[in-house]
C-alpha cells in the first residue's frame, strides 16, 4: 500500500509469489516454542499441630421462623399473582363487552334490589305502630309570660326569658 496516496501498489505475480514463499520459509524455520497453559504443584502442604484434617460436613439448619416466612412470601406471591391474573382476564372481558351486554348482566340484579327495596318497605309499613290521641275532655292550656328578662355580658351577651 502507498502511504503517499493511500492506494495499493501493484507487484507482478512472479514477485508476489516469490515474496510469499519467502515469508512462509522464515516462519517455518522459527522454532515451535510451547507455553504451558496451567501449573499443578505437587509439593505436600506444610503441617501444622498434630491433629490430623477432619472432614467437616456441611449441614445447614434454618431456623423455623426463617422457613415459614419463605414459604409465605412464597404463597403470598402466588396468591398476588393469581389474583392479578384473574383481574387482568376480568378487565378483558369487561372492555369487550359492550353497553347491552353490560345491561344484561346488571339488569336482573338492579330488579332484585328493586323488589328488595319494595319487600321491605311493605314490611316496615306493617310493622309501624298506630298511634291514635283521643281527647274526650276540654283540653286547656295555660302560658304565663312574665316579662323578666336579663341580659350579661358585653362582647358575648346572653339572654334569659323567664317563661311560665
Amino acid at each position: 500500500m502507498d502511504p503517499l496516496n493511500g492506494t495499493q501498489s501493484r507487484m507482478p505475480e512472479s514477485e508476489a509469489a516469490a515474496e510469499a514463499r519467502r515469508l512462509l520459509d522464515e516462519w517455518a524455520a522459527r522454532p515451535v516454542r510451547h507455553h504451558p497453559t496451567s501449573f499443578r504443584d505437587a509439593t505436600e502442604p506444610p503441617a501444622f499441630g498434630t491433629t490430623p484434617p477432619v472432614p467437616q460436613p456441611d449441614h445447614r439448619i434454618v431456623p423455623a421462623w426463617a422457613a415459614g416466612i419463605a414459604v409465605a412470601s412464597i404463597g403470598v406471591g402466588t396468591g398476588v399473582t393469581g389474583i392479578g391474573c384473574g383481574a387482568w382476564l376480568m378487565l378483558q372481558g369487561l372492555a369487550s363487552v359492550s353497553l347491552a351486554g353490560v345491561l344484561m348482566v346488571t339488569l336482573p340484579f338492579a330488579g332484585l334490589a328493586m323488589a328488595a327495596t319494595a319487600i321491605g318497605g311493605a314490611i316496615s309499613k306493617a310493622r309501624a305502630a298506630i298511634t291514635k290521641n283521643v281527647y274526650e275532655a276540654p283540653v286547656t292550656h295555660h302560658t304565663e309570660i312574665h316579662n323578666n328578662t336579663t341580659t350579661r355580658g358585653a362582647f358575648f351577651a346572653r339572654t334569659r326569658n323567664e317563661i311560665r
